[in-house]
């Protein structure tokens, strides 16, 4: 109990004195306001990220456009039209801004003006803290209004693994385990319900059902990619999903 309360401790205290410069992520997807909506959903699609941020040509922030915006647009178009007793009780103002936001052509039309946001100098813990009240993925990072970077729940969850690895030569098998099951845990692809992880001696064992081959390959590069990991071995076979006769 003491070991844990202790390892929670030395989180907490990572957290707090690292600042927020320390883990955001510099290269941030940034458009301008005219930036057609199709070619945002676009940028998603061919990058594989989930929001960009809106500058000027300063690089002042604007805004934010994420997946969701554009997922509501979707879900609009397929809202039925409302009777005359919903219109009746309904707030006029609220869906006239949605209408505008789900149906605007370009990024200043959609995108979230009220945007989170934090200082380079700001803890860790504050940004995690941001995220958590106001139940958002991630934080922008601005200083005098311009955008610097950008904190994600992933930067986070990176930095708190970091913090806790010693040496890659004093890692034991318990921790190697930790770091490869967090790895897998921030990555949409991997499994960690139908995929086991054994670690023994350094070399670390896949074994149980993984959706495709590209999947377990991915899993064999994650596992070489984490310190104190001298072998990789893949002992899983491919899920065949079964389908109703």
């Amino acid at each position: 109990m003491k070991e844990h309360a202790a390892w929670r401790k030395k989180k907490e205290d990572a957290m707090t004195s690292l600042r927020a410069r320390d883990v955001m992520t510099r290269e941030v997807a940034t458009v301008q306001p005219e930036t057609p909506v199709a070619a945002i959903a676009r940028m998603f699609a061919d990058r594989g990220i989930s929001a960009v941020s809106v500058t000027d040509a300063a690089g002042a922030l604007l805004g934010i456009v994420t997946e969701s915006d554009l997922i509501r647009r979707l879900a609009d178009e397929d809202e039925q039209p409302s009777g005359w007793l919903s219109r009746l009780f309904d707030h006029s103002v609220a869906r006239a801004d949605r209408y505008a936001r789900s149906h605007g052509i370009k990024a200043s039309e959609i995108m979230t003006e009220r945007v989170i946001t934090a200082s380079p100098g700001d803890s860790a813990a504050h940004v995690a803290r941001l995220m958590e009240n106001h139940r958002i993925r991630r934080v922008p990072i601005t200083e005098d209004g311009k955008l610097l970077g950008v904190v994600t729940r992933s930067d986070l969850v990176r930095t708190l693994v970091s913090r806790e690895e010693p040496q890659a030569d004093n890692l034991t098998d318990e921790q190697i385990h930790r770091a490869v099951m967090a790895a897998m845990q921030r990555e949409p692809w991997a499994d960690t319900i139908h995929t086991a992880v054994h670690v023994q001696d350094g070399v670390v064992e896949f074994y149980g059902f993984t959706r495709s081959e590209a999947v377990s390959r991915a899993l064999y590069v994650l596992a070489e990619n984490v310190p104190g990991v001298k072998r990789v071995v893949d002992r899983t076979s491919h899920r065949i999903r079964w389908e109703p006769a």
